[in-house]
């Protein structure tokens, strides 16, 4: 017999790939289990599933920088509970990333992917879940989008839960409106722009500087959890005078827009990850 929990819960995570860098992600977690019934006429019970799914995948996944330990160049050490994680970036330069180590998801892989992030999922997992499980699969799925969207990644220091962690991201699809009606070319456009790209705090940027000869950002900030500190080519970051909630970024991305068209009634409708975002609006 076999158990299916379709879209247990949504995973928003940043991962480092050799090809395109830091990229943030959103993902449907999904399981399927297979086993003997019990005296219940049940392989286990799917309140317990749903529940003792959600609180593994919350504490070490989720809002995580997933790091592939077997990447090429890629080091890790750790000091008193702190990590820091570099790899030569695809863009030149290094890649950086200093942390508590709870921020961080490591995997034994060389690239992370749906399937490689799964399979690390199922073996651990499995061990949380009570009941006549043989089997796990996990099933990692994106968002169907019609239209345009963008992977970011950012950090949000003032929070008091792991949105607080400096490189974590999502996947995120945005709509936009000028006098109301629907601009998708306007979308595709911001989408390219913020193609794989962090999005920094300026007052979190503590220094610019040359790695390799390729220009750096570097960002620092204090937050409950710890420590956190990233640095990154330039060419990958945008930053913003406000903190990087999808509300700010909301409205940045509208008042760009409205600078382009001031004659007109703006709104910008900005995900953060799936089914969840901001909408701001200048008339």
């Amino acid at each position: 017999m076999k158990l299916f929990v379709d879209n247990l819960t949504n995973v928003d995570v940043s991962y480092l790939d050799p090809k395109r860098g830091l990229v943030g992600e959103s993902w449907l977690a999904g399981l399927l289990l297979e086993g003997e019934l019990n005296e219940e006429s049940m392989i286990c019970d799917f309140g317990i599933v749903k529940k003792n799914a959600k609180q593994w995948l919350d504490q070490y996944v989720d809002h995580t920088l997933v790091v592939p330990e077997k990447m090429d160049g890629l080091k890790i050490e750790e000091k008193d509970g702190f990590l820091t994680v570099s790899y030569p970036h695809p863009k030149g330069g290094q890649f950086n990333c200093y942390g508590p180590k709870e921020a961080f998801c490591i995997i034994d892989a060389e690239v992370v992917d749906p399937s490689t992030l799964s399979d690390w999922i199922a073996k651990r997992l499995t061990g949380s879940i009570p009941g006549n499980i043989a089997h796990m699969r996990v099933a990692l799925n994106t968002e169907l989008i019609g239209g345009a969207y963008y992977h970011y990644s950012h950090g949000l220091k003032k929070h008091d839960g792991n949105c607080q962690r400096i490189a974590h991201g999502h996947r995120s699809k945005i709509e936009v409106y000028i006098d109301r009606t629907r601009q998708p070319e306007l979308e595709k456009a911001w989408s390219s722009k913020w193609k794989d790209i962090y999005v920094g705090t300026a007052e979190d940027l503590v220094k610019q500087a040359e790695i390799d000869g390729v220009q750096h950002n570097f960002y620092e900030y204090q937050a409950p959890q710890g420590r956190f500190t990233l640095s990154l080519p330039s060419a990958c970051c945008y930053d913003v005078d406000s903190d990087t909630t999808v509300e700010q970024i909301a409205n940045h991305i509208a008042q760009c827009f409205k600078q382009e068209h001031p004659d007109r009634a703006v709104s910008v409708k900005a995900y953060e990850g799936v089914a969840k975002g901001a909408i701001a609006e200048y008339e």
